[in-house]
């Protein structure tokens, strides 16, 4: 039995961010695995903690997973911090205590980089490994201060050059760890996130679906989406003003967590309110309403600009026909010819609007199957769990190969 536990996540389950969901899917596709126990850190308060999570006790079982919940501080921007450190400390004592072999420890993101060679060596000394998946840049993200960002960009450094693994989720983003931390011979692979095809168990006449309807004003059709964080590096405000430019009669439908300082502020700029197609709809953590609400979708837009391989617009190239994508490289990497792209010059975007909405049903279709066949080819979470299981099963001895220069997991067993 291959021990596996996993940090950096808000846990599980109910929340749809991206490694929320990676979780959610890794560990729903491994629970009849016998050859891997995962636990799970969770935080137990704070921002973006689901309702579901809540109610939980302070242990459970979640896909056969061992859930651990991680009551932290508030301390405002660096709760982050002390969660991973405390879910680290929480890791050691629980190997040592049940004496668990080939351990391995996976930290989603890179935020303890100056605290990180020491649980990398407490871990070593327990016989354990520790990967990482450094997500994106989080150095470059907007809501960051500037010190806050050179904290981050350390941070980054620090892990990458003391993890005995890198898990990229996307090329772009392995590329980029190879060539900035060359000096440190990471030893890094690719596995990126998943996706489904498959249709919502919801049908049209489903009430759910009815209700969210009424509730938010909203047709089937009659609607662009947007599903993501309500941060400044998902360009938020440049659709929105561009979808406020276009001469579109849809709707602009917004799924996105609370943040109601960045709202208003953005409202000061835009003045969205007074548009009546804008409507900011709250979260949904019914995955198969959220899914028919993606596929109900006329289009669906992507304005992520930081990370790698973003779980929300996976799920959209799997369910919804019409992507509208920010011309970034990971954006095109996941999707190639099955979007439309838009850039953040101005009226670029607010022109794509007018044009999508004269596309004919067969032109919206072909888009829509070139997206599916692209998940289906590289995307699919089977695919993406099997690759999980080699990596984490390969730890006690067995040899598996990475696009880092012919690598073999074998030099991480005697790292």
């Amino acid at each position: 039995m291959q021990h596996v536990y996993v940090i950096g996540s808000k846990g599980l389950p109910g929340s749809y961010g991206g490694y929320e969901t990676f979780l959610d899917k890794l560990t729903e596709y491994h629970q009849n695995n016998r050859n891997i126990q995962y636990h799970v850190a969770c935080k137990a308060n704070g921002d973006g903690v689901s309702p579901e999570l809540r109610s939980m006790p302070d242990r459970f079982k979640y896909h056969n997973a061992d859930c651990f919940k991680i009551h932290v501080p508030e301390v405002g921007a660096a709760q982050a911090i002390y969660y991973d450190c405390m879910a680290l400390d929480y890791c050691v004592k629980h190997i040592r205590r049940h004496e668990i072999k080939n351990a391995i420890v996976y930290v989603l993101a890179c935020r303890i980089g100056p605290f990180f060679a020491h649980y990398v060596s407490e871990i070593h000394k327990l016989g354990g490994k520790v990967f990482v998946n450094p997500d994106g840049h989080e150095w470059m993200r907007a809501k960051w201060s500037k010190p806050v960002r050179e904290y981050w960009k350390i941070s980054e450094k620090l892990m990458i050059k003391h993890a005995d693994l890198i898990i990229c989720d996307s090329i772009n983003i392995e590329k980029y760890i190879q060539e900035t931390y060359k000096k440190y011979n990471p030893l890094t692979t690719y596995i990126a996130y998943g996706a489904e095809t498959k249709s919502s168990s919801l049908s049209d006449e489903s009430q759910e679906i009815i209700n969210w309807y009424d509730e938010h004003d909203l047709r089937k059709k009659e609607y662009y989406l947007i599903v993501g964080r309500f941060v400044p590096e998902n360009n938020f405000e440049t659709i929105i003003r561009e979808f406020m430019m276009s001469d579109s009669k849809k709707d602009l439908a917004i799924i996105t967590t609370q943040n109601d300082s960045f709202l208003n502020e953005l409202d000061e700029r835009l003045h969205f309110r007074q548009d009546p197609r804008i409507k900011f709809v709250g979260t949904v953590y019914n995955q198969e309403l959220l899914k028919k609400i993606r596929e109900n979708a006329y289009g669906y837009i992507h304005g992520h600009s930081v990370g790698g391989t973003n779980p929300s617009l996976l799920e959209a190239l799997g369910s919804t026909d019409l992507n509208l994508l920010f011309d970034v490289g990971f954006n095109r990497e996941c999707a190639e010819n099955g979007a439309l792209y838009w850039t953040k010059e101005e009226g670029n975007l607010s022109m794509l609007f007018n044009e999508a909405d004269k596309l004919t049903q067969e032109e919206i279709a072909l888009l829509g199957r070139k997206a599916k066949k692209r998940i289906l080819d590289a995307y699919s979470w089977k695919f993406i769990s099997d690759k999980y299981e080699e990596v984490f099963t390969a730890v006690e001895g067995a040899i598996a190969t990475y696009t880092n220069n012919e690598v073999s997991l074998s030099s991480i067993k005697s790292a």
